[in-house]
């Protein structure tokens, strides 16, 4: 099994969007890849679900009826905020949405190109985040680098 398998195959991502097609195609493409994907129709359902059970990228859709992406990014971030999020839009460039002022890691335009787009969003989200050391492995490290040098 190659390392991109293997990471793959423990890779969760919980996608969330009122619209069930388009809900249902984007998990289709992300199990493909090999990805493990729970979905939510709702921000309330998702935010229940990422609290119960450990999710490595969250993917939401920015219109939803009684809460939209970004108050989901925020509840989400309250949680866990080194989780990577996507946010997907068809109203990025009208509203003024992207990473500075959503506070996802990606934000993407739902066009043509919406599929490559978050595949390839996906793929960089995760390299990073499996770049950086977990918290508590970068507070142990920091603590024995700052206890060897009162020995």
């Amino acid at each position: 099994m190659t390392d991109a398998a293997s990471v793959n195959s423990r890779t969760r991502i919980l996608i969330v969007d009122d619209n069930r097609s388009g809900l249902i195609a984007r998990k289709s493409v992300l199990q493909e890849m090999g990805h493990e994907v729970a979905i939510s129709q709702t921000a309330r359902g998702a935010l229940d679900l990422f609290q119960a059970e450990p999710f490595d990228i969250v993917i939401t859709d920015f219109r939803m009826p009684n809460s939209n992406g970004l108050e989901l990014i925020r509840d989400l971030r309250a949680v866990r905020p080194e989780v990577p999020i996507i946010l997907i839009s068809g109203f990025t460039d009208a509203l003024g949405l992207d990473e500075e002022t959503t506070g996802a890691d990606a934000v993407i335009q739902k066009s043509h190109t919406e599929v490559q787009q978050l595949v390839r969003a996906v793929s960089r989200l995760l390299r990073k985040a499996q770049k950086k050391p977990a918290r508590s492995q970068a507070a142990s490290v920091s603590t024995r680098k700052r206890g060897a040098g009162n020995v």
